[in-house]
């Protein structure tokens, strides 16, 4: 890419000194052949005295006047119009600077100013995008942090009171923890994810085996499978990756999680690990709610919840998570659903990064 910007545009910058050298070149030729013309017509009737040695310099300053006047106004009309897109362009870059990202300019001129107004057509676009996700963002986390916060707080309230039972008041304790909980957890993948998204590459990469962070994250997440009388099906081949094992880590506990929040009482859960060729084949099933094509179409994007239901069983940043964790270490990630037939994410890996 770099060597493409460097050998092009030289090219580009030659072809436009060419069309303004010839550009100045005509408006000198039209200008000086229209001030010969008058001049002639002029002599021929009278009006300026002929070309001869004495009157010469008459003549030459009326033909330079001439010239110069006819210069003018051609230069003043073609230079219009030849700029007319460039100041299109400063107004609209005005409007942006002014917070308006809906604005776009005519791609019209010479092939260099064609280039940048669509190039600027594309940044506008591209900003608008960024403001509304900035927007959607802002507006997702105020609501996912003030739902737990009010929750608290009424809690709280409510264990000031005289008379409450023991049983009440260690389930009013019992909620405000489980709030704060899951704060915690989505302060930390905010952070997370914010980090990830500023990141191109995974840096400390190593050696490990896959299977045996599977069956941890399996061991990790038991208490959750035992609270549904979940079944857990295992079958892990022998697999040994190079890639982040901290952040693959919480691909696992991500993907395991979703299984298990949206399985039934007394389901089952299987996870499936196998090597393809130079790729590592993760499967995590489960036998839930399912999705339908509208969900499957989103479900990767921050904060979404197909369940209103369920919101306050998570932060829809799980899934978006996982996503840019396998785009940063090469892999990639597929669901296939059918609404009440359950759910099977499929992720793919690189073995050797």
């Amino acid at each position: 890419m770099n060597s493409e910007i460097k050998k092009r545009p030289p090219r580009r910058r030659l072809s436009t000194l060419i069309l303004i050298v010839l550009f100045i070149f005509l408006i000198l030729l039209v200008s000086v052949s229209v001030a010969i013309g008058i001049s002639y017509i002029l002599i021929k009737i009278g009006l300026l005295p002929s070309m001869t040695a004495s009157r010469f310099p008459v003549a030459f300053i009326f033909l330079l006047i001439v010239s110069l006047f006819l210069g003018t106004v051609m230069a003043s009309v073609g230079g219009d119009k030849l700029l007319r897109p460039l100041r299109r362009l400063i107004e609209a870059t005005k409007e942006v600077a002014a917070g308006n990202f809906n604005v776009q300019v005519e791609v019209s001129g010479t092939h260099e100013l064609a280039r940048l107004a669509a190039s600027f057509n594309e940044m506008a676009k591209e900003l608008g995008s960024v403001e509304t996700l900035r927007s959607d963002f802002v507006s997702n986390i105020s609501h996912e942090f003030k739902t737990p916060v009010v929750s608290i707080r009424g809690f709280a309230r409510r264990l000031k009171k005289d008379g409450l039972t023991d049983e009440k008041r260690n389930e009013y304790l019992d909620i405000i923890i489980s709030e704060t909980e899951h704060l915690t957890q989505l302060s930390s993948n905010v952070l997370l994810l914010s980090n990830l998204e500023a990141t191109d590459k995974v840096v400390e990469k190593a050696a490990y085996r896959l299977d045996e962070q599977i069956r941890q994250s399996i061991l990790l997440i038991e208490p959750h499978l035992e609270q549904k009388w979940l079944e857990i099906q295992i079958d892990l081949e022998p697999v040994q990756i190079v890639a982040g094992e901290e952040m693959m880590r919480h691909v696992w506990t991500n993907l395991l999680g979703n299984a298990i929040k949206f399985s039934p009482e007394g389901g089952t859960v299987g996870v499936t690990l196998r090597a393809d060729g130079d790729k590592a084949v993760v499967s995590v099933s489960d036998m839930g709610i399912g999705m339908d094509d509208e969900v499957k179409l989103h479900i990767f994007d921050k904060f979404y919840q197909s369940d209103k239901s369920r919101s306050t069983a998570g932060n829809g940043l799980g899934l978006s998570l996982v996503k840019r964790i396998l785009e940063l270490s090469n892999g990639d990630i597929a669901v296939d659903s059918t609404p009440g037939q359950g759910s099977c994410f499929t992720v793919l890996l690189p073995i050797n990064g």
